[in-house]
């Protein structure tokens, strides 16, 4: 790992790209509005960037929908679209330092985390994708021989891809590599929040080879952009991540104009299952990384710890130990393990939630507030909570912050209520060494996802997406290439 004063060097010398990406060219906002980019770190205001409106995104729109018509993507031959997002792996690659230090100081993740996990993981993104391109064959069914009849698959047209600024540059690849492999144009609107990483992934998109039009970013706020985007009847497609309540509202946008396909994928309240037969020291460890890491800031996060009463104070106490890991400080330390919140309001917001498992009775183990030292930044303390019921708001409501609750249960069919008990199904984890109760407890938790004795493992197979109100559609996957396609009957009569 590169050291610090290499990164605080590249930080002070980066000059982010500020413009909107529409055509192939970067350009100003239509109407010359700009809005600031902030350090949550620091609070200091990293770049003024240019705020589109309804009038850029009918640009972008226009020129996606152009590109798409002309075929000069949407029919390139499967090897060569193979290629260029081949190059574009490459150039994340090659560019993964400044990818980094921008997604550091726009969000404020540890960049030894954006090193070693976000950007190589959107760079094989890229790749896969790629790989999945001459992968799809259509159909030849069996008919009367009076006909012939082929099911063939083609691109849906222009896809709007909306990303949270959890994971800047990595959600942008999850919604981005599937939509441009399927052979469709894209419009990304990034979160206002953290704009910068998707605008360098615009300019190496173009030098791996992406034609005018077919890749455009659309920076500014959600309620105009985003809403805009989804009710725009020329945009076949919303790829949505993001909170739960403007998932709902996609789908009401898609209603109320052409009726677009939309994939959600939104909150969680995430159950890490203990049985009393668990490797206590492994799961304890996971446990931790399960709700710290990324600053709790993670759709996935395992914030309901839900351990069997014999092992409830073994676990509590352990926990307490390993927590210790996590530190907050300057996120572009190599040494840092926990950065700052993203904004002063999420700060504010999740420093509420504490405040109410105070009044909600639960009891108060560790953290709770503001570290000593950075007041300058937007940082919360590893927090955590024991003794919390099922009904208290820290045990129902998504945090989104580094704030762990604390449950117990005696019996197998308990553990199961509680984990279900919620409005969210995107993930869970159950730790035992019975085989039987494995099988069992995975095939009755409502998620999308359940890791047994892990958390938070998996690859470019794995479905990543959710039960209930955790959305619906999926990310990653081979699935997720079919989902940017659309199937078409071709009947011949021969007779």
């Amino acid at each position: 790992m590169k050291s610090l004063k290499y990164w605080h060097d590249m930080a002070a010398e980066i000059r982010p790209e500020t413009r909107l990406f529409i055509d192939g060219a970067f350009v100003d906002a239509a109407q010359g509005r700009r809005f600031e980019s902030v350090n949550p770190a620091t609070g200091r205001v990293l770049a003024e960037m240019a705020q589109g409106g309804v009038e850029d995104v009918d640009r972008a729109v226009s020129a996606a929908r152009r590109a798409f018509r002309s075929g000069v993507w949407s029919r390139m031959a499967p090897r060569d679209r193979m290629a260029v997002l081949y190059r574009a792996a490459a150039l994340i690659e090659k560019h993964a330092d400044e990818f980094a230090v921008l997604d550091c100081l726009d969000m404020g993740k540890p960049i030894t985390e954006l090193v070693s996990g976000d950007v190589p993981f959107s760079a094989l993104t890229f790749q896969y994708f790629g790989e999945t391109i001459d992968k799809i064959d259509g159909m030849v069914t069996s008919t009367d021989p009076s006909a012939l009849h082929m099911i063939v698959r083609e691109p849906l047209g222009v896809v709007a891809c909306v990303t949270p600024w959890n994971y800047p540059l990595m959600m942008a690849a999850w919604k981005v590599a599937p939509a441009l492999a399927a052979g469709n144009s894209v419009v990304l609107k990034p979160a206002e929040q953290t704009p910068m990483s998707a605008l360098l992934l615009a300019r190496l998109l173009a030098e791996a080879g992406i034609p005018e039009g077919v890749f455009n970013v659309v920076n500014g706020f959600g309620e105009e952009i985003g809403r805009h985007l989804a009710l725009h009847m020329d945009v076949d497609k919303i790829s949505f991540t993001g909170s739960t309540e403007v998932g709902k509202l996609m789908m009401i946008y898609s209603g109320q104009s052409n009726m677009k396909r939309v994939t959600t994928e939104c909150g969680g309240k995430s159950p890490q299952i203990l049985m009393r037969d668990a490797d206590l020291d492994m799961a304890v460890t996971y446990a931790v990384n399960g709700i710290y890491t990324n600053q709790g800031e993670v759709c996935s996060a395992g914030s309901r710890l839900l351990v069997h009463e014999s092992i409830y104070p073994d676990f509590v106490e352990k926990f307490l130990r390993e927590a210790g890991r996590f530190q907050p400080g300057d996120p572009l330390d190599p040494e840092t393990t926990m950065g700052p919140l993203v904004t002063r309001e999420q700060q504010t917001r999740v420093l509420g939630y504490i405040e109410s498992g105070r009044e909600d009775g639960a009891e108060l183990v560790l953290g709770g507030g503001r570290p000593d030292g950075l007041s300058a930044g937007s940082y919360v303390q590893p927090t955590l909570f024991k003794d919390v019921t099922p009904d208290m708001k820290i045990a129902r409501e998504e945090i989104f912050g580094p704030v762990g609750a604390v449950m117990s249960f005696e019996t197998e069919e308990q553990a199961i209520e509680i984990a279900n008990g919620s409005i969210y199904g995107l993930a869970s984890s159950i730790w035992t060494r019975d085989l039987n109760t494995a099988h069992r407890m995975a095939r009755d938790i409502q998620a999308g996802i359940v890791w047994v004795n892990c958390y938070e493992h998996g690859d470019m197979t794995q479905p990543w997406g959710g039960y209930k109100q955790s959305g619906q559609g999926r990310d990653k996957c081979f699935d997720t290439m079919l989902a940017h396609m659309q199937t078409k009957s071709v009947w011949i009569n021969l007779g």
